[in-house]
């Protein structure tokens, strides 16, 4: 289904472009066919010409919104020495203006940027009176919309520009940077023409025997496709990878009541979040919580105490702590050094286990080393010998003393979660990085296709299946570009972005 332009698109739209607060500058955007008239009626300069019309593009002026509907009809077309005194009533704000001319602005429309005085009431005073003189309120996205329909971005890189305001650290601003600049649809163009080329030689050998032959081709695409493959593989092991790095480690603390989750979510994050007390079960549900250590973002989870309880409202803690396991990226399971291992430890390491064999990471914490300890980490490891296929075939569990009261092992814990996720490997590499689980869902299904293309080789079909199925790759990689995308999930991507971009 195309991409239609609604009679929506044919509006004058106006937003906030900066954060409304008290600031020394506010930006409000104006896009549309009517944007340079709207600035005529509502711009003056010193000598209280309007002019708007006839300024050059990429350009800017000092001046002031005015109230058209308190100047006198006509005072546009003459000089007053005396402007700011005699229509001060009718002046809102000292501004400067800028102007950019279709094709050549964001939006690929007339645009008109008002740069005003910051503040809550200004702001919203010079939005309303350019709503009241011909434009409507954008919606969220709407201006980065009108950027990707008129044809300035594809939906990769209108997906970066949300990215880039979003952004956690210097990976994500990198990435999210050079996915703006073209690096994902320079790629996605390149790897769309290979498979074109197949599909263009196919249909003409098919149409035109004589001249084209397809002997030994079969085997000429196989090579093609398996490198094809191997290109869209090793870019979706670099999304996955960099995707904790981008949107943060789903990390959740577990442990029995009173081991110190709370001490550790607290330690983590600076502040008292949580409440701590000697009284086992102070924590009855589930809290969360964003850190950075380093370059890295933990989405921290703190936990209920897993354990067996009569308590109905502690059960439904316990069972949204078991929820939350099933989510997470890193487990951080606290042990209490200073109780010894018992058989909630057991029932919480069973269910570590079982995560751990499908890649999910955990670092096993024994806390409170400095009140004379009744295990160690060989203890510790007791826990999770039970399961050979466990220790085979997981993802290896780490150990690691600590104290949160005295601080013991605490940078330890800082680097071992970075050496776990590779983190400066990750970030030290500049390669192809999707950012959105549509691009990744839509590069796996060009791979899939592909390996059917090469299935297909394998089974000796003819190449009418070869053509159908590297069609299918051709068209999900346009789509990461927006091409062939239906309005509805254009509608959904662009609903994300804040008011104003």
């Amino acid at each position: 289904m195309a991409l239609t332009y609604n009679s929506q698109q044919n509006e004058t739209i106006a937003a906030i472009a900066t954060g409304i607060s008290e600031s020394g500058i506010g930006i409000i955007r104006i896009s549309g066919p009517e944007a340079i008239e709207v600035g005529e009626r509502i711009y003056r300069n010193r000598k209280g010409r309007s002019g708007v019309r006839s300024w050059k593009a990429n350009t800017i002026h000092f001046g002031y919104i005015v109230d058209p509907r308190l100047l006198p009809e006509g005072e546009a077309e003459e000089d007053h020495d005396n402007f700011t005194s005699e229509y001060a009533s009718a002046i809102v704000d000292e501004v400067m203006i800028s102007i950019m001319r279709s094709p050549h602005s964001y939006t690929t429309e007339d645009t008109i940027e008002i740069n005003c005085h910051g503040g809550v009431y200004l702001m919203n005073r010079v939005l309303q009176l350019v709503l009241d003189n011909g434009c409507r309120m954008a919606e969220p996205g709407e201006f980065t919309k009108r950027a990707f329909l008129g044809g300035r971005i594809d939906l990769s890189r209108a997906e970066a520009v949300m990215d880039l305001i979003r952004s956690q650290n210097e990976f994500s601003r990198r990435t999210s940077l050079a996915q703006l600049s073209g690096s994902v649809s320079g790629k996605v163009r390149e790897l769309r023409e290979k498979i074109l080329y197949e599909i263009a030689f196919i249909e003409s050998a098919l149409d035109d025997p004589e001249n084209y032959s397809l002997d030994g081709y079969p085997e000429q695409l196989r090579v093609k496709c398996d490198v094809l493959v191997r290109e869209l593989n090793h870019i979706l092991d670099y999304s996955k990878s960099g995707r904790v790095l981008k949107e943060g480690i789903r990390t959740v603390i577990v442990g029995k009541p009173n081991a110190g989750k709370s001490s550790l979510l607290n330690y983590l994050s600076g502040q008292e979040r949580a409440i701590v007390t000697d009284v086992a079960g102070t924590t009855r549900d589930t809290l969360e919580e964003s850190v950075k250590l380093g370059d890295v973002v933990l989405n921290l989870t703190d936990t209920a105490g897993i354990h067996e309880t009569q308590d109905k409202v502690e059960k439904i803690g316990v069972e949204r702590a078991k929820e939350a396991l099933d989510r997470a990226d890193l487990i951080l399971f606290l042990l209490d050094t200073s109780a010894g291992i018992d058989a909630e430890d057991r029932e919480i390491a069973e269910l570590i286990q079982r995560k751990t064999a499908g890649g999910t990471h955990c670092l096993c914490l024994l806390n409170k080393s400095d009140l004379s300890p009744k295990m160690t980490i060989a203890d510790a490891k007791a826990l999770f010998t039970s399961n050979d296929q466990i220790l085979t075939g997981g993802t290896p569990i780490k150990f690691l003393m600590i104290s949160i009261t005295s601080g013991e092992g605490l940078e330890q814990f800082r680097h071992q979660i970075q050496e776990m996720f590779h983190t400066g490997e990750i970030a030290a590499k500049n390669e192809i990085f999707l950012s959105s689980l549509r691009e990744m869902r839509e590069a796996e299904s060009a791979r899939d296709s592909l390996e059917l293309v090469i299935s297909s080789i394998d089974q000796g079909l003819s190449e009418d299946f070869f053509s159908i199925d590297l069609m299918n790759a051709y068209t999900s990689l346009g789509r990461i570009l927006g091409e062939a995308v239906e309005d509805d999930l254009v509608e959904e991507i662009f609903t994300k972005f804040c008011l104003g971009k």
